[in-house]
């Protein structure tokens, strides 16, 4: 008897560099069937470009996820809020969410936040010093865009530190029942807060987001759902963001030497960063709801379908020598915010957090270089996010 496939995303060398697996996969087809976690099951893994941005779009992939597993079995208690959210559904409920998603994240509304996203940068450097050792994921990467979005929400102070934490455990690949315990210390914490909040009078944030909510025609637990949702996709891949730019920079010298000498060439840079690195290497579930083709190839109903844009964003297709970084590239076809009417409704505010963060770093310490060897760094053993689990500098 023939052994099966073992899933290519979970061999644990695809961690630390997923893009030689990827690479292999595109060049025998860019869409193809590959076993999918355990028990035999089967996904479609989509890695090319054109691909990508086709299968974004179309409207018989769906991420209503509840629909995929109503009539099968699951192993799985994660909290409602977690697994029912905007990201996981269809129009029109995907579009009563966004509706109300999306105002919070506009380019004035970020414009309005830069002060207070470079107050909090300064208040975390405020204690480095050249020549000492600071790790930029823990002390700088988490904590900038988790205090951003709590204070956008309203959450206070108090609570912060403890759903950061749980929000780090969601992407744990390698343990599901710490994922589903984190799901609902999240899920009841957030319905505690919205709660608390619809009991009391006020004009704070959170009773600004409630209102929002009930004008859009979110019930509760869809208020729960659209707060985790913004809390969680809010900093985790900002952080990996982050932590991914400033590695890619540190890897290549002549980059950050441009940078440092014209630090106003970032914003233009941040593009190449986000497609040389992705903090999303694969997105989040779809599943054909009928036959379709993607690139040629037949896709039948009922099947998971798992895009790459961590692939799609080194395909040499669409962006040639595809794993050389370099800052005069056209990376605006880079989809690590996605594509469509799902294409991520905060990526203002991670351009713009990335942006204070870089700048911040190059301009105070021009000097900062990896305190360990690159190739000893460890990597987060998830496949949807790709980020480092630390990356300590000597400034």
């Amino acid at each position: 008897m023939t052994a099966a496939r073992p899933d290519p995303l979970r061999d644990p060398r695809f961690f630390t560099d997923p893009y030689a697996t990827y690479d292999r996969l595109r060049e025998g087809c860019p869409v193809q069937r590959v076993p999918n976690g355990s028990g035999g099951r089967q996904a479609y893994l989509i890695t090319g470009h054109a691909e990508a941005r086709e299968a974004f779009v179309d409207p018989r992939l769906s991420k209503d996820t509840g629909r995929f597993f109503a009539d099968r079995p699951s192993m799985r208690d994660l909290h409602p809020a977690i697994s029912r959210n905007m990201l996981a559904s269809d129009p029109p409920a995907h579009t009563r969410h966004r509706r109300v998603a999306t105002p919070w994240f506009t380019t004035g509304r970020v414009r309005e936040l830069r002060p207070y996203i470079t107050r909090v940068v300064d208040d975390l450097v405020a204690g480095w010093r050249p020549g000492a050792e600071v790790d930029l994921v823990a002390d700088l990467a988490v904590p900038l865009p988790v205090t951003v979005v709590c204070e956008l929400l309203g959450v206070p102070e108090s609570d912060r530190a403890t759903l950061a934490d749980r929000s780090h455990d969601l992407f744990d690949a390698s343990d599901t029942d710490r994922v589903d315990a984190a799901s609902h210390l999240i899920g009841d914490h957030l319905t505690q807060l919205v709660d608390t909040a619809r009991a009391t009078d006020g004009e704070g944030p959170l009773h600004s987001f409630l209102r929002d909510c009930d004008a859009g025609g979110l019930d509760r637990d869809e208020t729960v759902s659209l707060a985790a949702l913004l809390l969680v996709a809010g900093h985790e891949t900002t952080t990996h963001f982050i932590g991914n730019a400033v590695l890619a920079l540190l890897r290549h010298p002549e980059a950050f030497d441009r940078l440092r000498q014209d630090p106003d060439l970032i914003p233009g840079a941040l593009k190449e960063l986000l497609r040389f690195d992705s903090p999303v290497s694969v997105a989040t579930f779809r599943h054909s709801t009928e036959d379709l083709r993607v690139g040629g190839i037949d896709i039948p109903a009922g099947f998971p379908v798992l895009i790459a844009p961590g692939a799609a964003n080194r395909d040499p297709a669409a962006f040639p020598d595809p794993h050389r970084l370099d800052l005069d590239r056209d990376a605006g076809g880079h989809l690590s915010f996605g594509h469509g009417i799902h294409r991520c409704p905060g990526a203002p505010l991670a351009r713009a957090e990335a942006e204070i963060a870089l700048r911040t770093l190059v301009t105070r310490f021009p000097n900062a270089r990896p305190a360990v060897p690159v190739q000893s760094l460890t990597w987060r053993r998830t496949r949807l996010t790709r980020g480092l689990a630390a990356l300590p500098l000597t400034l």
